[in-house]
């Protein structure tokens, strides 16, 4: 009977010994799943900054405190950062503004003058020097000085010219030309043209090798 209870005993102590959990089979870890990245955010659009473009290039130092001082520059800056339409710029350079030949200089000029006056050197629309060859064919071309001032533009073998009504000027370089800002030189010379008998200034003609604009002051 003793013998009989000992191999019991020791049936259940080596039945324990296995069914332990220190013995007992060890799970495998199930993989866990990367956790998903949010996709990286589109880079920021390369605008081109036209007061920096101004101050480097030309240079075009005096044109652009014009710009500055009647706000302009906003305008342009916007059309080229937030429209789809670009802009097309034509600038004088800083000689323009000392070579006058005649007076009234710029400062007998209001703020609204001057703010056409700037307005007029630009197209809404960016144009590069293919485009312009089409553009003959389209004539006028409206500025952002917007009503009578606008552009004929003749494509003669590849040489571009301007006709504002008052003056025809030769597109000789593009400065900077890359969707959606260029920016363009011309032949003209600084020019103002009194109004005939009057005393007023009935027309300005700006104009130097890089740029050139017309602008009604007055009537008298």
């Amino acid at each position: 009977m003793m013998k009989n209870c000992l191999l019991v005993s020791s049936a259940m102590i080596i039945l324990f010994c296995f069914a332990s959990p220190s013995n007992a089979q060890k799970s495998v870890p199930v993989p866990v799943a990367a956790p998903m990245l949010a996709p990286a955010p589109a880079p920021a659009p390369d605008y081109v900054n036209l007061t920096e473009l101004l101050s480097v290039a030309g240079p075009f130092h005096t044109f652009l405190q014009l710009l500055q001082s009647t706000k302009v520059i906003d305008t342009f800056q916007n059309q080229a950062n937030n429209t789809e339409e670009g802009i097309t710029l034509f600038v004088p350079k800083d000689e323009a503004f000392s070579s006058l030949k005649n007076k009234p200089s710029l400062s007998n000029l209001t703020q609204d003058q001057l703010k056409s006056l700037c307005l007029f050197h630009a197209l809404p629309h960016y144009y590069s020097l293919a485009d312009f060859r089409n553009l003959s064919e389209q004539n006028p071309i409206p500025t952002f000085a917007g009503g009578q001032y606008a552009l004929n533009f003749t494509d003669n073998s590849g040489t571009v010219r301007l006709d504002s009504g008052w003056t025809i000027t030769k597109v000789i370089s593009a400065v900077h030309s890359t969707d959606p800002v260029a920016l363009y030189e011309t032949d003209r010379d600084f020019e103002l043209e009194p109004s005939g008998d009057c005393n007023c200034w009935g027309v300005i003609v700006v104009g130097v090798e890089v740029g050139w604009l017309v602008l009604l002051l007055s009537s008298c």
